[in-house]
């Protein structure tokens, strides 16, 4: 006879204890490890079928969500305001699978090769979900024999990551991309990424923000004059981009500690990543001893005071700080990197929201190459806005009451004021759909007319028809304004037209709400 729960947990616990005494009395491997299999053996038992059912738990995997209808109808109009800008760039949009050969994605994200989810063997295949949008997108230009684009790609991506949920760090979150593939000029696709994210961040009007500039080739110039060892350049780079986070002290003891740099080389490090500016920090640096003596730091330098220049030109430069603890952890980029930053703490009800990074990206030249049998390189740059943070800064000023959203676009409600109208409120209903006009109705036949109009209230539906025996009967049906009450009578006939009329008065602002 099965043993019941109750008396199976009793075993375990007295097992249990007796693996304890025997650790604690330091007796042989052997005799430890029968009574570790036992008690294994025990606690296998409550999987079984005879064991009482274990209570399930509904909720969604760690680092996910649900999204409401309000949520999406702010995720909808802030993307459908990113894609305006991207078009208005010329970008086009592409689409990848959501999971990858595991092979292409390793050895391109350095210390965050970690963070990507692993998938089961599926019929020879080892596989692993996308972690970015970067890396597919060079695995597409290589396949596909590309070397130029401009392409959005928004979609979503999958991070092993500890998610922090009420500041948009999810396990599973949009990315929304803008890169320009193909061989041109020093910077010129660069500085056009930079001014991407300026109009993307100003028709978003989430708030002040300074877009952070660096270049990898100066960090790496940098490490060679402070004495890091070449093959230190990487995992240098990795602690100096947690200086937005942690303190120079915590950087520094990291770097000794754990990435084996000496005190020395990263006391230098520290003299330079502490320093940030314009122009005037770029020629200062051009005239530093150490500096000079690198070409790598000369070249990036270079190249950072013609991005500047090239800023000034598009009218962005008030919005660029180039900043040397600017570092960006990925391994691929090989030029220019940025981030954007909210400056300012957001006011969402009466407390006050920390945001930081809202955008990152820079110039990865030698990615496409890695998959090209002949080794080709197609040089790019990009830029991914971090859609996921805007969203939590927007969702909670909706939570707060700041903000309004209607979630559904309805312009008309068909209602009816006496019984026995559903069929004369279906048929108009269907000349309405067939004219394009978002309509709907009850789905009761008798519905109270009340109620019809409270939908409309609470729904944000601005006009109902209103259908009554006498005004059907002499060829009339009456529109009502729902916000100002006022009723008008107008021909059957008209209707259409007259809807029409009416609803491209109401403006674009009232028909869509407030995102």
């Amino acid at each position: 006879m099965a043993e019941t729960q109750e008396t199976l947990l009793q075993k375990i616990k007295e097992q249990g204890d007796v693996v304890r005494k025997l650790k604690a009395a330091k007796e042989s491997g052997e005799k430890i490890q029968n009574e570790v299999s036992k008690l294994l053996a025990l606690k296998a038992q409550l999987g079984s079928e005879d064991a009482a059912p274990q209570k399930f738990v509904l909720k969604t995997p760690k680092g996910t969500r649900d999204y409401s209808p309000q949520q999406m109808t702010i995720r909808n109009n802030v993307l459908q305001k990113i894609i305006t800008v991207f078009k208005r760039h010329g970008a086009e949009c592409i689409d990848t699978p959501v999971f990858e050969l595991k092979e292409v994605l390793t050895g391109k994200y350095g210390e965050d090769s970690k963070l990507i989810y692993d998938l089961k063997d599926q019929g020879g295949e080892i596989l692993a979900l996308r972690y970015d949008l970067t890396v597919p997108l060079a695995r597409y230009l290589a396949m596909s024999k590309i070397t130029t684009l401009k392409r959005y790609h928004i979609a979503k991506v999958y991070r092993r990551d500890n998610p922090a949920m009420t500041r948009g760090r999810y396990r599973e979150f949009y990315q929304c991309d803008f890169d320009i593939a193909g061989q041109y000029d020093l910077m010129v696709p660069d500085v056009e990424c930079l001014k991407v994210v300026t109009e993307i961040l100003d028709t978003l009007d989430i708030g002040k923000y300074i877009l952070k500039v660096n270049h990898r080739r100066l960090l790496d110039g940098m490490f060679e004059v402070c004495g890091v060892p070449v093959d230190k350049f990487r995992t240098a780079c990795s602690t100096v981009d947690k200086l937005d986070k942690s303190p120079w002290e915590e950087v520094r003891t990291e770097m000794i500690n754990e990435k084996g740099i000496t005190p020395d080389s990263a006391d230098r490090i520290g003299e330079y990543v502490q320093l940030n500016g314009g122009t005037e920090l770029v020629d200062k640096l051009l005239k530093d001893e150490k500096l000079i003596k690198s070409k790598a730091a000369v070249e990036g330098l270079e190249g950072i005071k013609l991005l500047l220049s090239y800023c000034d030109i598009l009218g962005i430069k008030d919005k660029i700080l180039f900043d040397l603890s600017l570092a960006r952890g990925l391994d691929y980029y090989t030029g220019v990197i940025y981030e954007a930053v909210l400056t300012q703490s957001i006011k969402v009800g009466n407390e006050e929201l920390t945001v930081g990074s809202i955008a990152g990206g820079g110039r990865y030249d030698n990615l496409v190459g890695m998959f090209d049998s002949k080794k080709k390189q197609v040089p790019c740059v990009g830029v991914s806005i971090g859609v996921e943070r805007i969203f939590s800064v927007l969702e909670s000023k909706l939570a707060a009451g700041d903000i309004a959203v209607r979630t559904n676009e309805i312009d008309v409600y068909v209602a009816s004021a006496q019984k026995n109208f559903l069929e004369e409120r279906m048929k108009i209903c269907a000349e309405l759909w067939n004219a394009g006009i978002k309509t709907e109705q009850s789905y009761k036949k008798n519905p109270k007319m009340l109620n019809q109009l409270q939908h409309c209230e609470e729904n944000g539906i601005p006009l109902a028809v209103i259908l009554g025996e006498s005004e059907l009967r002499n060829g009339l049906v009456k529109i009502r304004d729902i916000k100002t009450r006022d009723e008008r009578d107008v021909p059957r006939a008209d209707l259409v037209s007259e809807l029409k009329k009416r609803i491209a008065a109401l403006g674009e602002k009232e028909m869509n709400g407030t995102a």
